[in-house]
């Protein structure tokens, strides 16, 4: 009976041992590894993202600085011996700046098409130029305007208050540009 209960009294004391260093400060390097490798990813996704354009320069900026904060603590916890919610926390973080990289690469990708407006510009010189020059009859001047006046109140209508095109929407009037200024290189050459 003595053994038992000096047996028993061990086993607990060795509970008890085992579970308050469970819940003592220490280090995690998984956790550590982890938040790199997140930070990383982060970081290639803002650059990926300037690059190609999906993101704005604001966007951009907006979301290093807050990698930056995360980055500050990151050092703070790194070979410190801390407990384990604090890695959770910051890891939570950086899933949450992926979360919302992830939705600005989702939203419509917005462009400022300077082009298009400086090639509606350029056509309708060379419309006035081949009605001057009276290199262009009278009837395909006028078509030719009429389709240029369709396409220009497109572009303003799309452009109007300082919103911007859609890829599709500039991609468009791309497109019904090309179309007319291939057919106005036939006429006048």
């Amino acid at each position: 009976m003595k053994n038992t209960v000096i047996s028993t009294v061990l086993t607990v004391c060795l509970v008890v041992l085992l579970a308050s260093c469970a819940t003592m400060p220490q280090t995690w390097p998984d956790s550590e590894r982890s938040a790199e490798n997140k930070m990383i990813v982060v970081q290639e996704k803002i650059g990926e993202g300037l690059k190609t354009g999906t993101l704005s320069p604001d966007q951009s900026q907006m979301f290093l600085t807050t990698l930056k904060g995360i980055r500050t603590d990151y050092t703070k916890l790194r070979d410190k011996r801390v407990y384990r919610d604090e890695w959770d926390k910051l890891n939570r973080r950086l899933d949450t700046l992926e979360e919302e990289i992830n939705r600005a690469y989702a939203r419509p990708e917005r462009i400022e098409d300077h082009s298009n407006g400086e090639r509606i510009v350029a056509l309708q010189k060379r419309i006035d130029d081949g009605r001057i020059n009276r290199s262009l009859p009278q009837k395909e001047e006028e078509e030719y305007q009429y389709r240029l006046d369709s396409i220009r109140r497109e572009y303003l209508r799309l452009t109007e208050g300082g919103r911007y095109t859609t890829y599709e929407e500039g991609a468009d009037i791309s497109r019904r540009l090309d179309s007319l200024e291939k057919d106005l290189n036939r006429k006048i050459s």
